[in-house]
């Protein structure tokens, strides 16, 4: 069952959880994109502040993602883009990454696992995003 599409938007996410602030900018990738091979390329931007959460190491990130044609795929991994960032309170991180998709349009949303200094796991979230092509 396809899925209607959003009205296009360059605006992303923007989600605190456990006193740490996601923010994510998605852009459509025309120059890697084959629209009529359906292949929609996308990247996204993310920072990851530590507003007022514990001391924490990024463990594994958990994305869930949909395209307009309402499949759906879950991917996991260790750390992000190669890296386990070490976060105090006032630190960022910043990365890019990609997305790939069939359909002209879909979202992500997701988490990161976290270890606190302590011990303590938790997690922080990323809103939900779109990809959008245009």
């Amino acid at each position: 069952m396809a899925l209607q599409a959003p009205a296009p938007t360059k605006h992303g996410s923007q989600k605190v959880t456990n006193g740490y602030r996601v923010t994510v900018r998605p852009r459509y990738l025309s120059h890697e994109s084959n629209p009529d091979n359906r292949q929609f390329v996308f990247a996204y931007h993310i920072r990851i502040a530590n507003e007022s959460g514990p001391t924490a190491k990024l463990q594994e990130r958990r994305w869930l993602i949909l395209d307009a044609a309402g499949r759906s795929e879950e991917v996991r991994g260790e750390g992000v883009v190669g890296a386990q960032p070490h976060l105090a309170p006032g630190e960022v991180f910043e990365y890019e990454s990609y997305c790939p998709l069939r359909t002209p349009w879909g979202t992500m949303e997701g988490a990161y696992s976290m270890k606190a200094d302590s011990g303590e796991l938790f997690e922080i979230e990323v809103g939900r995003f779109y990809l959008v092509s245009e």
